[in-house]
């Protein structure tokens, strides 16, 4: 296995994500498939899943997937957590041997709910009362790390091959309405469990391929509204504008993405006066919002799923449908070999949004 700094490819990582709109779960073993086809867009520095819908029967829970470095600080988080939520369930998460994957930290899960006479006389919801407690046991408790928070969804993730990392979680064995997964190439930060994709907050989750040149910008705007960018790697700093925009700021998802990859100021004088104004609005108020540099990125959450490029397609993207179904992922051939004959594939254009989301009802 290359180590850090060996090998640089800027241009390396791969996504690829499947949702089934009708909401229809179906095991991991297809996004393994599909994932591990792109083996040489990864090192073996960092490989993982998201999953949503795996948890029906505790659908009401936050899941908390915790890393821990030792006893101890598992012990102290608990502590926390006992204190501010209760807990419905708790255990390890299962896992079977693997030989390329070692050095494993100690990775737990926790069902809970916030605890009601903590939330009384506050005017936050349960949602933002659980990210801030996320954040602060990500900031505050060394050798603790929540990668997963959200509810009836979770991520798995280490350092390994993402087809090594699947078969090491067993996701052949989950069942969910929607998939994503990375290969990751680390580019400027070390890989390590916690540094693999997806990132997430409460329900969200990205992977992202690129690295943006925006990241201070970007970092110093959510720090600004409390969150706290432990990791210091660009893809932490995206997941949390999605959830500061969408959920904090209560933006719509469709004025979220001209936010995050604005048109140029070139493309917007060729719009109606009214569009202008309200596209360059956007652009004057949420200027340390717009992510520059290249990427290609998928989030979920619990609507869908959405694909974006940058404005200038530095990134590879490909889309696709087949009956209910929608596909991304980096390369043609990565849908290919799981829906070898969709009713539709195309090149998404520079943000340019692939949006597949739940049909009404469909959760």
């Amino acid at each position: 296995m290359l180590k850090e700094g060996e090998l640089r490819i800027p241009s390396g990582c791969a996504i690829s994500g499947i949702i089934d709109r009708k909401g229809r779960r179906f095991s991991g073993e297809e996004i393994i498939r599909s994932i591990s086809l792109m083996h040489e867009r990864s090192n073996g520095l960092g490989g993982g899943f998201a999953a949503y819908g795996i948890y029906p029967q505790y659908k009401d829970f936050y899941a908390f997937h915790i890393f821990y470095e030792n006893l101890n600080i598992k012990m102290q988080t608990e502590d926390f957590i006992a204190k501010y939520f209760d807990i419905e369930n708790a255990g390890s998460i299962p896992t079977k041997h693997v030989p390329s994957i070692t050095n494993k930290p100690l990775i737990w899960r926790y069902f809970v709910s916030p605890r009601i006479h903590m939330l009384k006389g506050s005017f936050i919801s349960d949602a933002e009362f659980t990210s801030r407690c996320v954040i602060k046991i990500n900031k505050d408790y060394s050798g603790a790390y929540v990668f997963s928070s959200g509810k009836n969804m979770g991520t798995f993730k280490g350092v390994g091959y993402p087809e090594a990392i699947g078969e090491f979680f067993m996701l052949d064995t989950y069942k969910a309405y929607m998939w994503t997964a990375h290969g990751r190439f680390p580019t400027n930060t070390p890989g390590w469990w916690g540094g693999a994709h997806p990132f997430t907050i409460l329900d969200w989750s990205v992977v992202h391929n690129g690295e943006i040149s925006s990241y201070d910008t970007n970092k110093r705007f959510v720090e600004m509204y409390g969150y706290k960018c432990t990791l210091q790697t660009d893809t932490e700093v995206i997941t949390y504008l999605f959830d500061m925009l969408a959920r904090k700021f209560s933006i719509p998802m469709e004025k979220v993405i001209k936010i995050i990859a604005a048109p140029f100021w070139s493309e917007i004088e060729k719009e109606n006066e009214e569009l202008q104004f309200e596209l360059k609005s956007m652009r004057t108020v949420y200027a340390s919002a717009l992510i520059n540099g290249p990427f290609s990125i998928i989030l979920g959450y619990e609507k869908g799923m959405i694909a974006l490029n940058d404005r200038i397609k530095l990134r590879s993207l490909v889309a696709a449908t087949k009956d209910d179904r929608t596909y991304v992922a980096s390369e043609e051939s990565a849908i290919r070999i799981i829906c070898s004959n969709p009713d539709k594939i195309w090149f998404p254009g520079g943000g340019d949004p692939v949006i597949a989301l739940l049909e009404e009802g469909q959760k």
